[in-house]
């Protein structure tokens, strides 16, 4: 600091001296006492997606097994017995066979399953560094300025002197 302060007394007294004082600009460094990073919040929402499996609808059941275990459950009950107990077995086997014939054609049709693809929007919060609020001393006086970087323990200034009218 020492030298800063013979550089500035040297260009105001050659100032003094030539009979016009002009503005005089030089370099000096300054000691840095604090950095904080100006950090900001910002929200960058996401798509989040997963697949879900669902019952399809089931398929139309198929009739024709009915009426071919009907007709052939009425077929065999025709045989069995004689007058009105002929009419019962028949009307009774027409009924089980058409059951039978039922569950037969449609026992192997499995629900199909389809895939459902879910998705939502989600906060995603990030962070980023703005800038820097760096504290230094220069001269016995504290200073603050916003930098786009953090200088580190020395900060390089640009001096300007301006005689005071």
């Amino acid at each position: 600091m020492k030298t800063s302060l013979k550089t500035t007394v040297a260009f105001l007294l050659a100032g003094a001296f030539s009979g016009t004082v002009f503005a005089a600009d030089f370099e000096d460094t300054a000691r840095v006492v604090r950095v904080v990073p100006q950090v900001e919040q910002f929200n960058q929402p996401q798509q989040e997606c997963h697949n879900e499996y669902v019952q399809g609808q089931r398929q139309e059941r198929n009739i024709g097994g009915s009426i071919l275990g009907g007709l052939a459950g009425g077929l065999l009950g025709n045989q069995v017995g004689g007058g009105s107990g002929r009419t019962a077995a028949t009307a009774a086997g027409a009924i089980a066979g058409a059951i039978v014939g039922d569950r037969v054609e449609n026992t192997n049709q499995q629900p199909s399953e389809q895939v459902v693809r879910q998705c939502r929007t989600v906060d995603n919060w990030q962070s980023r560094t703005n800038g820097y609020a760096v504290t230094y001393e220069y001269n016995g006086r504290t200073y603050t300025s916003v930098m786009p970087y953090d200088p580190g323990e020395r900060l390089r200034l640009r001096v300007s002197l301006n005689p005071r009218n």
